[in-house]
């Protein structure tokens, strides 16, 4: 990306799932929570989900930063990940980047024209590692649900850590419960001191998984990169599905495998550039 005295951005997605990037190797770039919340606002400002800043990393060609809609910082953005990664397939005339974060190191390569895989790395599972406010010996299902007590309309969830916190409720029907209302009660219900993303899952076949995802500091989503990880790791433990897996998400699809060899979690999908502009002085951080 050009650096120019006024503050460039390039708009990009990943199935939908949209960023303005900013590059901060060349600049001092102070981002906070105001400005994060006023460049991803939709009306006045860029709009996106989530608000990327790249900055120089000692030890990866690239430290990716992240702001949610809300203007919160978060770990990781698995769909922003296949963006910036193809940015870095770019500025290196090559077929792989690596990309820090604070949610982990990320391996990316190319598969394809705008087609990345991303290494994920392993997924955790340790009450303590999610976190969980509440100690709980198996997190292939733990005690949490919404709707009546004797006839709850989704319960006992999975959860998992895959650079951010996930809880997974598997559902024969998708529209079982209005995710938009009960979404922002589950991310901050009290189990969740760093509060998670909410998903339903739908296992369509040992290779398929249709889900809807409540993003973190983000709401409803078309797509969630780390979702469809978390998904992919919840489903073989629990042994719905097999360790190749396609997940779909409303945006479109995400070829998913939990490697054997070594627990990694690779991801591959699609990346789509829209536009480069120059933010506004009233937008500039």
């Amino acid at each position: 990306m050009d650096q120019t005295s006024a503050l460039r951005f390039r708009k990009m997605n990943g199935l939908g799932n949209d960023f303005v990037v900013l590059d901060g190797r060349a600049r001092v770039i102070s981002m906070d929570e105001v400005k994060a919340r006023a460049i991803a606002d939709r009306k006045t400002g860029i709009g996106c989900d989530q608000l990327i800043v790249l900055k120089k990393s000692d030890v990866a060609d690239v430290r990716m930063q992240i702001w949610n809609n809300d203007g919160g910082e978060v770990e990781s953005c698995g769909n922003a990940a296949r963006c910036i990664a193809d940015l870095m397939f770019e500025d290196k005339k090559s077929d792989a980047a690596t990309i820090d974060t604070v949610g982990g190191f990320l391996v990316a390569r190319k598969a394809g024209d705008k087609l990345v895989t991303i290494d994920n790395g392993v997924p955790k599972f340790g009450w303590q590692d999610i976190p969980l406010a509440d100690e709980f010996s198996d997190t292939r299902r733990i005690e949490l649900q919404v709707g009546p007590i004797d006839a709850p309309l989704i319960h006992t969830p999975s959860v998992v850590n895959v650079g951010n916190p996930h809880c997974i409720f598997w559902v024969n029907d998708l529209e079982v419960v209005d995710l938009a209302r009960v979404g922002p009660m589950l991310e901050h219900h009290r189990l969740f001191p760093q509060r998670a993303n909410i998903t339903l899952a739908r296992v369509d076949g040992r290779d398929h998984v249709t889900i809807k995802v409540w993003e973190r500091g983000a709401g409803l989503t078309k797509a969630c990169g780390t979702a469809a990880c978390a998904v992919m790791a919840a489903g073989v433990r629990i042994k719905f599905i097999d360790r190749k897996c396609r997940v779909t998400l409303p945006g479109g699809d995400l070829f998913m495998e939990w490697r054997a060899s070594d627990d990694h979690i690779l991801m591959t999908g699609p990346v789509a550039y829209e536009f480069d502009g120059v933010l506004p002085p009233e937008l500039a951080p």
